[in-house]
């Protein structure tokens, strides 16, 4: 190459980083302020979400939650075709919608990206919210919410031969009706989550 006069041209070596990186490496992963303590002692002080999702053959569906652990209440959900920012932003705009002052609130959620987002680190402190996140690959840290959706699958979607995205979306809308409405929860004095909150307005 050097009696010919030819140079290799060397490309740059670019390091990629995943999106877990950037989000550590930024500070958007939240340290555990829940510590597993799933009692509340009022509406609106702890708040625990997540994202799951349900095969109809080769289509899924995802379903975004928020739960008040003072009463247990599915306070908001969002259902979409897409695991995506968008997915848990709009879940919030709609209890944000309902719930005026968060003040002090704590929200509670795994590591996943949605929750390491940009978008959702600049939302939550804008309405006075704290975050707080499960440790990595531990899900016990967030079992309140692991433990509705478990309760929603067995009851609600895999006891029947669901031939279609939008039977799937109806029955989880039902269930969570019902869940809200209806279900008496031990822990609640035998009331249902809005009888409970009812009763603490009235």
């Amino acid at each position: 190459m050097q009696e010919l006069g030819i140079k290799a041209i060397i490309r740059r070596k670019y390091v990629h980083r995943t999106s877990y990186e950037a989000a550590v490496s930024e500070g958007r992963i939240a340290e555990n302020i829940l510590q597993r303590n799933f009692k509340a002692d009022k509406p609106n002080q702890k708040w625990v979400t997540d994202i799951t999702q349900y095969r109809v053959f080769d289509e899924k569906i995802y379903l975004s939650a928020i739960k008040d652990l003072w009463n247990n209440e599915i306070v908001s959900y969002h259902i979409s075709r897409h695991n995506d920012n968008p997915l848990v932003l709009e879940t919030f705009r709609k209890v944000f919608e309902k719930h005026k002052d968060v003040t002090g609130l704590v929200v509670h959620s795994d590591q996943g990206s949605q929750y390491t987002s940009h978008a959702y680190h600049d939302m939550l402190p804008q309405v006075g919210a704290q975050i707080s996140m499960s440790r990595r690959g531990n899900c016990y840290d967030n079992a309140s919410m692991e433990n509705f959706f478990s309760h929603l699958k067995v009851e609600a979607l895999y006891p029947y031969d669901i031939r279609s995205i939008a039977e799937a979306q109806r029955r989880i809308e039902e269930f969570i009706r019902f869940y809200n409405e209806d279900r008496a929860q031990r822990k609640l004095n035998k009331l249902t989550p809005v009888e409970y909150r009812r009763q603490l307005v009235a």
